[in-house]
């Protein structure tokens, strides 16, 4: 089944994956310390911030609301097949 583009569910999640795609493309350095010394949402905390805002500002509050798009995308895209990487949290 075709998802409609311009469905506002589809265009947050579509953004909040980008943003954090971006996180991640720009960030695998850090993504790297923070798994290993389990502080990961420490040493991300600026750019985990300014991509949360960036999400809020282009994103229908209604939508944000009824969703959780942007944490989602944290978890399947940062979090998610990192288990490469060795850790104390797993």
């Amino acid at each position: 089944m075709a998802t409609d583009p311009k469905d506002p569910h589809e265009r947050a999640k579509r953004m909040a994956r980008l943003i954090v795609g971006d996180l991640v493309l720009y960030n695998k350095e850090k993504i790297a310390e923070g798994i290993r010394d389990d502080t990961l949402f420490d040493v991300l905390e600026h750019e985990l911030r300014e991509g949360k805002e960036y999400y809020e500002k282009n994103v229908d509050p209604k939508i944000r609301a009824e969703s959780d798009y942007f944490n989602q995308a944290i978890v399947d895209i940062l979090i998610r097949g990192r288990g490469d990487i060795e850790s104390k949290i797993w």
